[in-house]
């Protein structure tokens, strides 16, 4: 990468303009001081990618540096921003990195101290400088590492960006340069975002963005924007996992596990919200929260959400985690409930497979019926006819005797009313 040339800037205080300063120490309770005639600065600065490296230097004596402790006061402000930075430094220089940032504002002054006791002797008027940086064209960049190997960054584009121009993406982590994978466009077919996924992060080493702004007219002319990130601080976790409720001494309990990270995964590290129907939402640092159970009237949800704030400050929330419903002293976990019982009929059914498989259930309930031989038909018909030929016997035998017993019958009334009819006649 090209190493811009050094651009000196002097603003030396000529002897005409000498007068009196007054100032305030920083330190509370510390008398004015008037500054000596003659004490100021130079600035100067170097550039090199987005790093800026302002310089400094005064006209102390070698007596003054030897018998007083000296230190600057430097104060510098973006374009385009109200936030001032203010700092006290000894060394006489200052990384600045623009990033997205088109230039600056910043002075410095010079400060003696008494080494004994501390106080300030002399201190020199503010000296100024502005940086100007080429024009910025992109705005609003954010980047995120979600699911532990996935990395997304979005832009904008201003509305005074040139219409023939493209913007591509890359970044530097460990010592390896990576294109971007997938481009994200918007409607005028502009870069506008990049996905990656399956990359491995360091949680130590910085992400180096490299966002270039080429002319699509002349490839010649470009314009680079870089930002570093540390890969802590931009990632956004899973939801906490094993998420569950229990009743005891009259009071809800909820714990949960922290999610897998990319970074340490000390419990120390991680704050939660816990929220509740009905109820505010409460920051915990452990993995657990309780509160009094009063009977709800009805269902109650609760639900928790992580992110990194005690190892390292991380601004990103993840996703609330699945809700766990409470009622009436009684904790129901609809997705833990499904999980067993889907488990439980898996298991079951592989249990009778096997059951079926040690004892040929299956070989026995599919088995084809075999068809009779022919000896089997032949004997079957023959015993068919045989037994056809007794019945017929039968019947005839069963007519014969039907009808043979109405004549004897006939003949025993017949005697039967002849010896009625003998002693009838008699008696006339």
């Amino acid at each position: 990468m090209a190493r811009a040339g050094v651009v000196p800037v002097m603003l030396i205080l000529s002897f005409s303009q000498r007068k009196a300063l007054f100032s305030t120490s920083l330190a509370s309770g510390q008398p004015d001081v008037v500054d000596a005639l003659g004490l100021h600065n130079i600035l100067w600065i170097t550039k090199h990618e987005s790093r800026l490296i302002l310089f400094w230097n005064n006209n102390l004596t070698k007596e003054e540096t030897e018998n007083y402790t000296v230190k600057y006061i430097l104060s510098y402000k973006f374009f385009n921003t109200t936030h001032e930075r203010k700092e006290r430094l000894q060394e006489k220089k200052k990384l600045i990195r623009l990033e997205l940032h088109s230039g600056f504002n910043a002075k410095v002054k010079t400060q003696l101290f008494a080494k004994g006791t501390g106080d300030v002797i002399k201190e020199s008027g503010w000296t100024e400088f502005t940086y100007k940086a080429p024009p910025v064209y992109i705005q609003n960049l954010s980047c995120i590492i979600y699911n532990i190997s996935f990395f997304n960054c979005t832009w904008h584009i201003k509305a005074e960006a040139p219409e023939d121009i493209q913007i591509f993406f890359s970044y530097r982590h460990v010592g390896k340069d990576f294109d971007c994978q997938q481009y994200i466009k918007n409607a005028r077919k502009k870069n506008t975002g990049c996905h990656m996924k399956e990359r491995d992060f360091q949680p130590s080493r910085k992400i180096n963005l490299n966002i270039t702004v080429r002319d699509l007219r002349n490839n010649s002319r470009r314009l680079s924007y870089y930002k570093a990130f540390t890969p802590q601080k931009i990632e956004k976790l899973n939801p906490p996992i094993n998420v569950s409720v229990s009743l005891e001494n009259r009071s809800i309990k909820i714990h949960w596990k922290p999610p897998p990270t990319i970074g340490s995964a000390n419990n120390k590290c991680f704050l939660y919200q816990v929220k509740i129907t009905d109820r505010k939402i409460v920051d915990v640092t452990a993995e657990k929260y309780e509160y009094p159970f009063h009977k709800p009237a009805k269902i109650c949800m609760a639900q928790v959400r992580v992110k990194k704030d005690i190892c390292i400050r991380n601004k990103v929330w993840s996703e609330w985690s699945e809700p766990v419903f409470i009622h009436d002293g009684k904790t129901l976990d609809v997705t833990l409930l499904s999980l067993t019982l889907f488990c439980l009929l898996i298991f079951l059914g592989g249990l009778l497979i096997c059951a079926c498989r040690r004892y040929r259930c299956l070989e026995v309930i599919t088995m084809p019926v075999p068809h009779p031989s022919d000896n089997i038909k032949t004997w079957l018909a023959v015993n068919e006819t045989h037994h056809q030929k007794q019945m017929s016997m039968q019947m005839e035998m069963h007519s014969e005797v039907t009808l043979g017993i109405p004549e004897e019958n006939g003949d025993k009334n017949v005697q039967q009313q002849r010896c009625l009819k003998e002693p009838g006649l008699e008696d006339l």
